[in-house]
């Protein structure tokens, strides 16, 4: 008898992704392709939405060959957040490119409505502030330039694109903790916002139905690697998937991903106009009932490691992490990856990459050590936020992504934090959390004890830095931070 199991789709910046899960929550075929990334301009990123869709079905393909025999039951999605794009809803074809979530092309449109007086107005319905990370002016910007007279016209986050490809054009729709990165999804009301709709210049018909996120959407029709007829039962943002991923549904409970950027997350009881530098989002939505959150997006995190290594001449991030950990610090050398403008808590489009603190003592070891730490500080800008509002008890603190398992770096984290962080054994949360939601919905699983059940993490990593040290560190940083606000 064939395995049954439910097949996650998680979409990345520069992967397709897919897994295929048990019912014990063991992985038991895993696929990946990239997705091609487009630098048209200085701080413009964009991608191909059909290229986008070949890389996932090159990545389903690989997973579904991987284990012939397995029974796919559901199907869910995770995604890249705030990547926007419009496709014509008759032929199904893309509009224009995909404009992605760090592309700054439309940072001068957000000034515009800064200075027009609009940014409390919308961070109070949205819990976002007006920043080109988050998708309205974007949406503005493509239906300007590639919206034609606007008519048959869909809108959508990468997640929309997907469900309306897998249900073969059947499907325009989204879940909660998308559309409440869209700047244009009122969070108390849980409706597409007219008001908004109408500053932005977007026509609400032009928007996918919202649902849960643990939902069927639709099932697959004439989707190459996959029989017709499966259920499309989750869709949710790759950050809040991650979160469920861990099964992080205590109160308070926070996660930390890393990726080409990072993003800190934890729940709170209602929704609230988010204190000052973080937003406040929808985590995921079942049964009708919204679980909200605080959030903190960074825009350059993991993507630093990579990138430092080559300033430097190394053949590698290992290399790189390696040379850190033969200094036991950075000798006062600050690194801040600015390098496509600051996100949260300091929301500064225009912020470029800076490092400072350099005198003749500086050694590559110590340019190595001050990237790895700038993960860290960055999240630390954002979690001291959280961790001092009377809305979000501290919980247990998880972390995921690539660079979660080195445990150097989560080191780092642990003592710039000074709190415990737990790294998930399995460094897919993402993909998890679309496939626990997916199960959950087609009776998979039963319920969210169930679920909590599958989870593994490692044994937490606990703070070891003396108070004096990480305050001296946190004071350079600091600085390095304002005299990056300064530059542009």
């Amino acid at each position: 008898m064939a395995e049954r199991a439910v097949l996650a789709i998680d979409e990345g910046t520069t992967n397709s992704k897919a897994i295929l899960v048990s019912g014990h929550g063991d992985i038991i075929a895993s696929g990946s392709a990239p997705v091609p990334i487009e630098h048209p301009k200085s701080g413009w990123v964009q991608q191909d939405a059909e290229a986008i869709w070949a890389a996932t079905l090159q990545a389903i393909a690989e997973c579904t060959n991987a284990s012939p025999a397995t029974d796919v039951v559901a199907i869910g999605i995770s995604n890249q957040r705030e990547s926007i794009m419009i496709w014509d809803r008759k032929t199904g074809a893309p509009c224009g490119p995909v404009i992605t979530w760090q592309c700054r092309r439309t940072s001068a449109d957000c000034d515009a409505l800064k200075q027009q007086g609009h940014e409390p107005d919308v961070i109070a319905r949205t819990g976002l502030p007006l920043d080109p990370l988050f998708p309205p002016t974007k949406v503005a910007w493509l239906l300007d330039h590639y919206g034609g007279e606007r008519r048959d016209i869909c809108v959508g986050t990468i997640d929309s694109w997907l469900i309306w490809k897998l249900s073969g054009g059947a499907v325009h729709a989204t879940d909660r903790s998308n559309a409440a990165r869209t700047q244009l999804f009122h969070l108390a009301d849980l409706r597409w916002d007219a008001s908004l709709c109408n500053l932005f210049g977007v026509e609400s018909a032009m928007l996918p139905e919202v649902y849960d996120s643990g939902h069927v959407f639709g099932s697959t029709k004439n989707v190459g690697p996959l029989a017709d007829g499966i259920p499309i039962a989750s869709a949710i943002g790759d950050s809040h998937a991650a979160l469920f991923g861990h099964g992080a549904f205590g109160q308070g409970d926070s996660k930390v991903t890393f990726g080409t950027g990072s993003s800190v997350m934890t729940t709170i009881p209602a929704f609230v106009v988010p204190p000052n530098g973080i937003t406040t989002t929808i985590a995921w939505s079942l049964n009708g009932e919204p679980t909200y959150a605080y959030e903190g997006n960074i825009l350059v995190s993991a993507s630093i490691l990579p990138w430092t290594a080559q300033m430097l001449g190394l053949d590698g991030v290992d290399t790189l992490l390696d040379l850190a950990q033969t200094v036991s610090g950075t000798e006062g050398v600050s690194l801040v990856p600015a390098h496509v403008g600051l996100g949260s808590p300091h929301w500064n489009a225009e912020a470029r990459g800076l490092i400072c603190g350099l005198s003749f003592g500086t050694q590559p070891a110590h340019l190595a050590r001050a990237a790895a730490e700038s993960m860290a500080l960055q999240v630390q800008d954002v979690y001291a936020i959280m961790a001092h509002d009377d809305d979000a008890r501290a919980g247990r603190l998880f972390v995921d992504g690539g660079p979660s398992s080195n445990r150097f770096l989560m080191q780092i984290l642990a003592d710039f934090l000074d709190h415990a962080v737990t790294p998930c054994r399995n460094p897919e949360a993402s993909a998890l959390g679309a496939a626990y939601l997916a199960g959950l919905t087609t009776g998979f699983w039963p319920n969210l004890e169930a679920v909590a059940g599958l989870v593994s993490h490692d044994s937490d990593i606990v703070p070891n830095m003396p108070s004096g040290v990480r305050d001296v560190s946190l004071s350079a940083w600091r600085n390095a931070i304002a005299r990056t606000t300064i530059v542009g």
